[in-house]
């Protein structure tokens, strides 16, 4: 018994622990909480059940528990009852229902821009997925970025996803949900961060074997502090040439980089006329050159580098 105990207060301690790393439940923003209290909703909902049906496992187990009075009792046969069935019918269809109508109320509410910011112009970013990067396009500002975005505080952010070539998933936890990014089409996901911060995002679409660097940051900053980034980058970037971006497309692992101009003057990934570029030969250079020394390409060119633009202090 006492190990029994004991290997229960171990399991609990373990997971109330990895919940400390899950982000998903230290929501900063609006979008955020409201997933979060979705999902708070849904393991009570959870928990209602499984409590009631081992109350009622358990409770029968012991009433109807075989004793020396009864071992030699023989139950009348039952045909049926319509009330047990419609009670079994109807409980799971009030579960549903119970757990569809919030699902459905919150996933439109996540849809626009933040309740309470209604009135607060948007910042537009365009955000374009490729082989394991992640580009982001600020059309207003004339700048771009690589593997991280800058953004205000208290200001609604759309984010206009697309992919310039294997379907992706853009996620930034403690913002808000997942979306989808792909080729010739775009996905819009508003977001909002009400305090300065570092928030993770990454790619939850597997897509090939760097899709474990596929990661990203989104950096909110006091709306001075965000200003003056963006009139930094103006004085200080490199200007994004088209040849910088094709090389940029091309499969391969690299760190935050910052531009003046955006790739949006010569293409968008999200016509539905638009290139898609795989770059076939380049998965196969790619996944040669992994295959037959992955720790030494692990150590030189996969590891975050600023080579082809730079950051000069600007995404933090």
């Amino acid at each position: 018994m006492k190990k029994l105990l004991l290997s229960l207060f171990v399991l609990g301690l373990l997971t109330v622990l990895s919940g400390c790393e899950m982000v998903v439940f230290q929501p900063e923003g609006p979008q955020a909480r409201s997933i979060l209290d979705l999902i708070n909703f849904s393991l009570l909902m959870m928990a209602i059940v499984v409590m009631i049906v081992f109350a009622l496992f358990i409770y029968i187990v012991w009433k109807y528990r075989e004793t020396s009075k009864n071992k030699d009792y023989e139950p009348e046969e039952e045909k049926g009852s319509l009330a047990l069935e419609i009670t079994w019918t109807v409980i799971p269809l009030l579960i549903v229902i119970a757990l569809t109508i919030p699902t459905v109320l919150v996933t439109f509410a996540v849809e626009d821009v933040p309740k309470g910011y209604e009135d607060k112009e948007p910042i537009t970013i365009h955000v374009t997925a490729a082989d394991w990067k992640w580009i982001f396009s600020y059309p207003e500002e004339d700048i771009q970025t690589v593997n991280y975005a800058n953004i205000p505080v208290d200001t609604p952010i759309l984010f206009k996803l697309t992919s310039a070539s294997t379907m992706q998933s853009f996620w930034v936890p403690q913002l808000g949900g997942q979306k989808y990014a792909m080729a010739n089409m775009e996905n819009e996901l508003y977001l909002l961060a009400e305090r300065p911060g570092t928030f993770m995002g990454r790619n939850t679409n597997f897509n090939g074997q760097g899709y474990t660097y596929m990661d990203f940051d989104v950096v909110a900053k006091t709306q001075a502090d965000y200003e003056q980034w963006v009139q930094d980058v103006k004085e200080t970037a490199p200007t994004l040439t088209q040849e910088n971006y094709m090389e940029l497309l091309y499969p391969g692992v690299v760190g935050r980089m910052t531009f003046n101009e955006t790739h949006l003057q010569w293409v968008n990934h999200a016509d539905p006329n638009a290139q898609i570029f795989l770059h076939q030969d380049g998965y196969r250079n790619y996944y040669k050159v992994v295959d037959e020394d992955y720790e030494k390409r692990l150590n030189t060119i996969e590891p975050r580098s600023t080579e082809g633009g730079h950051e000069h202090g600007h995404g933090h």
